[in-house]
């Protein structure tokens, strides 16, 4: 063998060990910092989180709101304090006094100078239609309905949803029992078909479901859906009702 054909050779040998021992070191570096990572934090069973990433969905959107996971509720709101040059389209006011409220998809807004507030409305506000997006807890077996940091108990003797105080218990809510109310459209798969917006769904959605239930007197956010006898029956009607409404403003439901 030449001398050409020796260097070679050993240089073929060379290349090979050092490629190993580089593989070997990469493995051994990795399986340290394998070892150094710190756990992800744990949330501690049958507790719900406040509000932050829900299924590692981002705590933030990208246009300034915060997401609201406390019962896994999932839907982002502006935060508290967030102070807006007007009420947006289809707000609805209430009044506490002299004192004047606003509300929109779950938000509630304060006159605050030549602007409007977003703020947690005071215990004892009444509507007549929930939050198009809400949550049921159960607390002692009576369902409450939550949506950006807000609870609401059915008040049968006002026909509405009074803002109440969060329970003492409001970081243990129960299990629902067997014959707990449906939430609202929970069998409904509904698209925009003409580019309509979050915002104006959820305002076409709750719109909806007021008429709806006007015009079957199904509500299924109560047991039953309010009414005696047949809750299957009655809410399929409601179902179709509301199905009409959102067809009837440009939406696909299935």
């Amino acid at each position: 063998m030449n001398k050409t054909s020796q260097f070679a050779l050993l240089s073929l040998v060379v290349l090979f060990f050092g490629g190993s021992l580089q593989v070997a070191a990469a493995a051994d570096q990795h399986g340290r910092d394998e070892h150094s990572r710190p756990e992800p934090a744990r949330a501690e069973p049958g507790r719900p989180q406040g509000r932050g990433p829900v299924q590692g969905r981002p705590g933030f959107d990208g246009h300034g709101q915060v997401l609201d996971g406390r019962y896994n509720h999932g839907r982002y709101y502006p935060p508290m304090g967030t102070v807006r040059p007007a009420l947006p389209e289809g707000y609805r006011p209430y009044y506490r006094g002299r004192d004047r409220y606003y509300f929109h998809g779950g938000i509630w807004y304060a006159p605050r100078g030549p602007g409007f507030v977003v703020i947690r409305p005071p215990s004892g506000l009444v509507i007549s239609v929930l939050p198009p997006y809400y949550s049921t807890v159960w607390f002692g077996g009576v369902p409450y309905y939550y949506a950006d940091n807000v609870y609401y108990s059915y008040q049968p003797d006002q026909n509405g949803y009074a803002v109440v105080d969060p329970p003492d218990n409001a970081d243990s809510p129960a299990e629902a029992p067997a014959e707990a109310p449906d939430n609202t459209q929970q069998d409904l798969i509904i698209y925009p078909k003409n580019g309509q917006s979050k915002d104006q769904q959820a305002a076409d959605q709750f719109e909806c479901h007021t008429w709806a239930k006007g015009q079957t007197g199904f509500d299924p956010t109560q047991p039953g859906g309010g009414q005696a006898g047949g809750p299957a029956m009655n809410r399929s009607n409601y179902d179709r009702a509301i199905s009409a409404c959102l067809q009837a403003r440009g939406y696909q439901v299935n």
